[in-house]
């Protein structure tokens, strides 16, 4: 054998002493970094089974888990405490023992449109400074395909000093959380798993198998789940592009948008999508991280990008639509009085994030006295000399136009509501939940 062989031949056995075993389920210690919508669910189905860490830097979110109190209210204070083998910490030092890492920060966007992964970067090097040679690291934020491989794991290597797929290993499980659904839940949901080698991809497997009644999907690679994930949301957000832009185009045609829906449903393979407002973390964002590479490998992505321009520009088309019907019915006051209903991005949970309700609240109160009611909120800042109605007892005498943005719970069936019939000019409801004879102008 020649020398550079016998040089080939020892390397491979110096890689092989140096590679590190994973750590068996049954002995799995897991760290969840970030308690939001993703973490926190996650850490209390683990800590049920397994000696779980949840890690979080805000100092009020752990004051807040730790009395068993969860602010974004996906989850009760008793299902808390059923994980009792969970820990909530603000301590680096409590991870440490930790040799599984599930990371869930989030993947905003930049104004640019362009992916901000200023959050996951900050994860990676937080986390190369705690794992220990044989760990495995999961993450389940919304990214690009390409991205655990490409962007993350070089940032644990560097902080680590420790060699991808020697030292420690990583995988993929998107998160498929929908934040007030009390029907899917992060157990019924079916989770997709993966892993970057065939080991880590069944141990990841396996380990999720533990807390997910519903079952999982074992992705042929991280790629595969990733790409999987962002095409989820991008997905429905065509769809519901498609819709926004009908809606305009049947104003136009002065047809009742809604109407025609329901008559298009009654075939079996039309897909029942609403029109509305399309914000939020996911739907919302995920499409630009794929539009973003697909640039970057010189694919323009066309028609991803139209369906984003259609739900963007709803904000501003229901607030003139709805200046246009205060002109119809001779409203003609330099600063109308108007109440919206709902800021959150989507109905029955409080979450305000990216969301065009609040788009909405600013456009109108450049050239409106603009009140607001959301019972999922406790407190907003309206501009100008609007007010936030912590009640709808709070109402002022009367209206010129009242318009319903978000579809909570609470909306449906209000007495209250439905006395506004009487003392308001214009009535819209872009989210077709009040009865037909409430509204003026139908969407």
């Amino acid at each position: 054998m020649g020398k550079i062989s016998i040089l080939k031949v020892q390397s491979h056995i110096r890689k092989a002493q140096r590679e590190y075993r994973m750590v068996d389920i049954e002995n799995a210690k897991i760290g969840i970094i970030g308690l939001g919508y993703v973490g926190l669910p996650l850490a209390v189905e683990f800590g049920k089974k397994f000696d779980t860490v949840g890690y979080d830097l805000s100092n009020d979110r752990v004051d807040e888990l730790r009395k068993f109190h969860d602010s974004t209210q996906e989850l009760s204070s008793s299902d808390i405490k059923r994980a009792i083998k969970l820990g909530i910490t603000n301590e680096v030092s409590q991870l440490l023992s930790c040799n599984v890492y599930i990371i869930t920060v989030p993947t905003p966007i930049l104004e640019s449109k362009s992916p901000d992964m200023s959050f996951l970067k900050n994860a990676c090097q937080f986390v190369g400074k705690v794992i220990a040679n044989g760990d495995v690291i999961i993450f389940e934020s919304t990214v690009y395909p390409g991205a655990t491989e490409d962007f993350c794991v070089p940032f644990i290597e560097m902080t680590s000093r420790k060699t991808f797929n020697t030292d420690f290993f990583v995988g993929y499980s998107p998160e498929r959380i929908n934040p007030g659904d009390k029907n899917h839940r992060l157990t019924d949901i079916v989770k997709i798993t993966s892993g970057s080698t065939s080991d880590t991809s069944e141990f990841i497997d396996e380990l999720y198998k533990k807390i997910i009644s519903a079952g999982t999907h074992r992705a042929s690679s991280i790629k595969v789940a990733e790409a999987a994930k962002v095409i989820e949301n991008t997905q429905r957000d065509l769809n519901i592009g498609l819709i926004n832009e009908l809606t305009r185009i049947f104003e136009k045609m002065n047809l009742d948008t809604n109407e025609v829906l329901d008559a298009a449903c009654t075939k079996w393979n039309f897909l029942d999508f609403r029109p509305g407002l399309v914000g939020g973390h996911c739907i919302g964002v995920d499409p630009y991280y794929l539009t973003y590479k697909a640039k970057e490998i010189g694919v323009e992505p066309g028609l991803i990008l139209a369906g984003r321009q259609s739900n963007e520009m709803m904000a501003s088309y229901f607030c003139e639509l709805l200046l246009s019907e205060l002109q119809k019915h001779g409203v003609l006051r330099k600063k109308p009085r108007i109440l919206q209903l709902g800021i959150t991005f989507k109905e029955n949970c409080p979450d305000i994030r990216n969301s065009k309700s609040v788009d909405m609240l600013e456009i109108l109160s450049k050239v409106s006295l603009v009140d607001l009611y959301d019972p999922w909120v406790e407190k907003f800042d309206v501009p100008e000399n609007g007010k936030f109605l912590t009640s709808l007892d709070n109402l002022a005498e009367f209206y010129d136009a009242v318009i319903v943005t978000v579809a909570h719970k609470q909306f449906l069936g209000n007495v209250r509501l439905n006395e506004l019939t009487e003392t308001s000019t214009v009535r819209m409801d872009i989210k077709n939940i009040m009865p037909k004879s409430w509204s003026t102008k139908r969407i």
